[in-house]
């Protein structure tokens, strides 16, 4: 087997894990409740991932150090948005709802990123990508008030769904910024600088939360979440999902990424026996093809 081939084959078999590593944020952030605190969890997860990062970008790290101390306060505020808000916002989100509504709301991301574009950049955006964003955002809605539209008046609204929907516009304006504000850095070394913004951010929130009298003790339990966080949406994620966009392309990973909700709520349902009700399923189907429609690239017009 030639090495272009056997790339191929890797890149094809990691569009297919990278959802699942990302998925497992999700599960981490419901098995973390009542074991570490969601400030003291992101913390830790962006400061292992972020250590590895800089490590594995050391040489360009050092080489552009001073691009990146006259830009650190894009890092602080990129930090407060990806991991502060985002990151935090999903662990404090899941102390009151389900891994799947969280999955299914953060996977309406590139909806409101292509939306914002439009607005915030100028972008084009298609009568098509119309409808991707109206079936998506009702998608959304539909797991947000579990599928009662006739009872709104008696819908129990649960406070983590609010905390999701504003980790997923934090991450909407995170991308938007990562993409007007261009830096020298490749993508690892911006990861790592940005991740030291994001420590920056969360550590004061950090010992504030420690200090509180009701923070559970650290446990073993709770370094092995902070690490699986760390390790496989953080570390591993990213790492698969960059490779195989250098070797299959954007748009064709960009697709693997609508597989996030299906395996969070297998997982859910295999390892923290929460339920799928049918307003899952509906919201699914929904935010799903919505997400298809708005992120699939144009068709190309014939020559002239």
């Amino acid at each position: 087997m030639s090495t272009d081939a056997a790339r191929t084959r890797l890149a094809l078999a990691l569009i297919w894990i990278s959802p699942a590593l990302w998925a497992v944020n999700s599960i981490v952030a419901r098995k973390a409740v009542g074991v570490v605190g969601p400030y003291t969890l992101a913390l830790g997860r962006w400061a292992v991932a972020g250590l590895l990062l800089a490590l594995l970008a050391r040489g360009e790290l050092w080489r552009e150090r001073h691009a990146v101390w006259s830009d650190w306060r894009q890092y602080l505020v990129l930090g407060f948005l990806g991991m502060g808000i985002c990151g935090a916002g999903v662990y404090v989100g899941a102390q009151t709802t389900q891994a799947m509504n969280i999955s299914l709301i953060y996977s309406a991301a590139p909806v409101v990123i292509a939306l914002a574009a439009v607005i915030g950049l100028g972008e084009h955006f298609s009568g098509r990508q119309g409808v991707g964003v109206a079936l998506a955002l009702t998608g959304v809605l539909h797991v947000v008030v579990q599928g009662r539209w006739t009872a709104l008046a008696q819908v129990q609204w649960v406070v983590g769904d609010g905390w999701m929907v504003l980790a997923m516009l934090a991450w909407a304006v995170y991308s938007l910024l990562l993409r007007h504000w261009h830096s020298a850095l490749s993508a690892t070394a911006r990861l790592a600088a940005i991740s030291a913004g994001g420590v920056v951010i969360l550590l004061p929130f950090s010992v504030w939360e420690m200090l509180q009298p009701a923070t559970p003790a650290w446990r073993q339990q709770a370094t092995v979440l902070t690490l699986a966080a760390a390790l496989l949406p953080g570390l591993g994620a990213y790492l698969a999902h960059g490779w195989s966009q250098r070797v299959l392309g954007a748009s064709k990973v960009a697709v693997s990424l609508y597989l996030g909700p299906l395996y969070t709520g297998a997982a859910a349902w295999l390892i923290l026996n929460e339920p799928l009700g049918l307003h899952h399923l509906m919201g699914a189907a929904l935010i799903l093809p919505g997400i298809y429609l708005v992120t699939r690239p144009a068709p190309r017009q014939p020559d002239q």
